[in-house]
C-alpha cells in the first residue's frame, strides 16, 4: 500500500488552486438533469448503500448485511448478516462469476482502513477478505473489468475524512487479481464538484466503454472515460437518475438497465438510461 499512499500525497498538488475550486463551485450550481424512466421497483430492507446485479438476482447492500432477491418476482431469497465490529461499512459490490465481491472500510473512523470482502452468490456465505489495510482513502467501490479490478477510493470533507485531504483527492485505481495497484486517475473537477463534500460511493463500467459512476448525494451519474494522456478522468456526459447517489451496477442482461437504491425508501430501483452522446464521441 505504500505505493498507493504515494499516488495520494502526489495527487494532492493537482487539486486545491484557486482556479479548481471556482470551477467546482460553479459546477456545483447547476440543477441535475431530468431523471432516466424507471422500469422497476422492488422493496428490500437491506437498500442502504447499494445493488449490484448478475441479472436474475438483485443483492442489495447495507453496512452489515446483504439481501438477494430474484428480479422476476422480487422474493427474498436469502440473507447474509454480520457482525458489525467486523463489517462497519461496506459499501458497493459486484458479481464476478460466482462470487460477490464487496469494497468495505472502517468508515467513518480514521485513519482509513479498508478491505475487499467476498461471498458466495449462491448462498451468501462470506468466503475471504482481503486486507488493502492503510491506504490513499476509504474503499467505496470495486469493479471488474477487461481482466482487472478497478476500484475507488474516496476521501471527505468533514465526517469520515483524514486530515489534510478532501473530496477532490479521490481516485480511481486499476488493481490486478491480486488487488495490487497498477495505475490511478483523479476525477474530473467538475464532478468532484458536484459530489462535494462528500466523494464517490458507486462506479460501474458500461458496455460502452464508458465510466458510470455516482456520488453520495445528487441524483445524478456521471459518464466518464479514461484519458489519452494524464491522470485525470475525462467527463463525457452527465445523465439524470431518480435516486440520490450511492452505489450502482449496469444488469448484465437488459440493455442500458442500470441498478440503484433509493436509500430512504428501502427500494432497489432499475433505471433505463440512455445513450450517452458525449463531448469527445
Amino acid at each position: 500500500m505504500n505505493w498507493l499512499v504515494s499516488c495520494a500525497v502526489s495527487l494532492s498538488a493537482i487539486f486545491g488552486g484557486p482556479a479548481a475550486q471556482a470551477q467546482s463551485a460553479s459546477a456545483a450550481d447547476r440543477p441535475s438533469p431530468p431523471a432516466a424512466p424507471v422500469a422497476m421497483r422492488m422493496t428490500a430492507a437491506e437498500a442502504h448503500q447499494g445493488a449490484a446485479s448478475d441479472g436474475i438476482y438483485i443483492y442489495a447492500i447495507d453496512n452489515d448485511r446483504i439481501g438477494k432477491y430474484r428480479i422476476a418476482t422480487g422474493e427474498k431469497v436469502t440473507q447474509w448478516q454480520g457482525d458489525p465490529r467486523l463489517f462497519p461499512h461496506m459499501n458497493s459490490c459486484t458479481v464476478a462469476e460466482t462470487e460477490l465481491v464487496c469494497a468495505a472500510s472502517n468508515y467513518p473512523a480514521v485513519p482509513q482502513t479498508s478491505a475487499v470482502e467476498i461471498f458466495d452468490t449462491r448462498t451468501l456465505k462470506h468466503i475471504r477478505s482481503v486486507s488493502l489495510g492503510f491506504g490513499p482513502g476509504s474503499l467505496t467501490v470495486m469493479d471488474r473489468h477487461d481482466g482487472k479490478w478497478w476500484a475507488v477510493f474516496a476521501n471527505y470533507e468533514g465526517k469520515g475524512g483524514q486530515p489534510g485531504r478532501d473530496y477532490r483527492q479521490t481516485m480511481l485505481v486499476r488493481m490486478d487479481d491480486q488487488f495490487r495497484a497498477e495505475a490511478s486517475w483523479a476525477f474530473p473537477e467538475e464532478v468532484l464538484g458536484r459530489m462535494a463534500p462528500k466523494s464517490c460511493s458507486g462506479l460501474s463500467w458500461g458496455k460502452d466503454g464508458l465510466i458510470y459512476a455516482t456520488g453520495h448525494d445528487r441524483p445524478e451519474v456521471y459518464a466518464l472515460k479514461l484519458p489519452e494522456a494524464g491522470s485525470r478522468l475525462e467527463l463525457e456526459e452527465t445523465l439524470g437518475i431518480s435516486t440520490p447517489g450511492q452505489a450502482i451496477d449496469w444488469d448484465p442482461k437488459v440493455s442500458r438497465r442500470l441498478w440503484s437504491i433509493g436509500r430512504g425508501a428501502n427500494e432497489v430501483i432499475a433505471s433505463d438510461m440512455p445513450a450517452v452522446v458525449g463531448r469527445h464521441r
